[in-house]
């Protein structure tokens, strides 16, 4: 099974998870509750994912390691848009940010872009936990493992600057992301978020 970057995993037992800092109080009671965890950008550790747990504020997120062999079921952003998981919740009439769903899904199909949602809308379309609100903004990736037609990648931020809500999309190009925004505008150098931290380049399909 392979298992990449934004990727949710449910945890079955807590006491499996490997962390290599003092726990937050919050994280105990966070998992008890949404036994989900986010697969994080960071270098793993043999036979360990580096995962992510979220809390209720922006700054309650905590980074360990969960063994391999604990992920039994795992949840992609592109399973969940393959699957429009979003038709199956109520939630899409008070949730702007999962009601243009549908519209996104038509935009991607007729791109023939690979994406999926993520952040508070991907945790909760994958959890069927309530963590997105009213004022969520909507997280995406597309997935780019050849580099994109920059007249292509012009056209998704414009259409996509169109709809009800902010929408940030991050491009995995396979050596690490990088905003389409920032992408699309030609930038001499851009900022590509890798397992080895952020760093500069020229071209984000190839770090070098």
């Amino acid at each position: 099974m392979e298992i990449r970057t934004h990727d949710l995993i449910r945890v079955d037992d807590i006491s499996k998870l490997i962390c290599l800092t003092e726990v937050p109080e919050w994280v105990t009671g966070e998992l008890t509750d949404k036994p989900f965890v986010v697969v994080r950008r960071a270098a793993g550790l043999e036979g360990r994912i580096p995962v992510g747990i979220r809390g209720e504020t922006r700054n309650q997120r905590f980074g360990c390691f969960l063994p391999e062999e604990e992920c039994s079921i795992v949840i992609s952003p592109e399973q969940l848009a393959q699957e429009k998981q979003w038709k199956q919740t109520n939630r899409r009439l008070s949730i702007v940010a999962i009601e243009v769903l549908d519209r996104v899904d038509e935009l991607m199909t007729s791109e023939e872009m690979v994406w999926g949602p993520t952040g508070s809308v991907g945790f909760e379309l994958a959890s069927g936990l309530d963590t997105a609100h009213a004022g969520s903004d909507l997280d995406l990736i597309i997935r780019c493992e050849q580099p994109l037609p920059m007249h292509k990648a012009q056209r998704l931020v414009q259409e996509l600057s169109q709809f009800p809500v902010h929408i940030d999309v991050q491009m995995e190009t396979g050596k690490g992301a990088c905003s389409l925004a920032e992408y699309s505008r030609g930038q001499e150098s851009l900022l590509l978020k890798t397992e080895n931290g952020p760093m500069l380049v020229k071209d984000p399909w190839s770090e070098g």
